[in-house]
């Protein structure tokens, strides 16, 4: 099979029939030094659709996040044993190319980080660091993106205005057209509202019920409301593990673990 350090893109691309697995979890357990963080995952992750990571602090949602683009790799004393593939290529062999696994499987962070570079240079940044260097298709890519991420109107006329000056709610949206630019197949979020007011919050939920249609995305909440709006499937987490996964409507109205039922009902957590 084609793998990561030859084609980035070679397996699949967004707007085709995703029908199917996007990510295969299979006995993943991960340390950190000699601290057991996540045991025996195994789970999979459907191409474009939204699932939903939700489990009380430090429970090991968003380790898992991590893992499925390796950030964890950037931690010191973190291992990882088993396997987690991207439409069916092992992102742990060899011969991945880490940079193009992260560029095919994009993040969006608790906090909105946009570089401290104009508005126009956080789109175009990846590009250029993909090889494009066409002044007329970095525009097309930066207007397309914004779009896409529904900022351009709010931004088209101050594009070399500094992102760091834009509000936290924008920032976060031109964190999405960021990842957007480089054409990933998955995003993966955060937390992406916990540090935005309730307007900012609705249109990033409303953003992510668009993306579905191209991208899959893994979204890590604490909010229980929010994964019941925008998820369309959910998983708990707990301790380490995954204690249960499901349809998201059936999950929370008729989970069929006891320990699920008492976190969505408040009873811990």
């Amino acid at each position: 099979m084609t793998n990561f350090a030859q084609n980035s893109r070679a397996v699949h691309t967004p707007g085709q029939d995703d029908a199917g697995t996007c990510f295969n979890i299979q006995d993943v357990n991960l340390y950190y030094g000699s601290f057991h963080a996540l045991k025996d995952i195994h789970m999979d992750i459907p191409a474009r659709q939204v699932t939903a990571l939700i489990g009380p602090s430090g429970c090991g949602k968003s380790t898992l996040l991590k893992s499925l683009n390796r950030m964890n790799d950037l931690i010191p004393g973190c291992r990882i044993t088993g396997k987690v593939e991207l439409f069916g290529e092992d992102i742990y062999a060899p011969q991945t190319e880490v940079n193009l696994l992260r560029k095919r499987v994009g993040m969006v962070f608790q906090k909105p980080n946009p570089f401290p570079m104009s508005i126009y240079d956080n789109i175009a940044y990846g590009p250029r660091t993909h090889g494009v260097r066409s002044k007329v298709k970095l525009d097309a890519i930066v207007e397309h993106s914004l779009r896409k991420a529904a900022l351009w109107d709010e931004v088209k006329d101050n594009l070399k205005k500094s992102a760091m000056a834009i509000s936290g709610g924008q920032q976060q949206r031109l964190c999405i057209a960021r990842c957007f630019a480089v054409q990933p197949d998955v995003i993966l979020m955060d937390e992406p509202t916990s540090a935005l007011d309730p307007i900012s919050t609705s249109k990033i939920e409303d953003l992510v019920l668009e993306m579905k249609n191209e991208y899959t995305i893994v979204i890590v909440t604490h909010n229980m409301q929010q994964a019941a709006r925008i998820s369309d499937l959910t998983s708990f987490f707990l301790l380490g593990e995954m204690i249960e996964m499901g349809n998201t409507d059936s999950l929370f109205s008729n989970p069929t673990d006891k320990r699920t039922e008492n976190y969505i009902t408040g009873r811990f957590g």
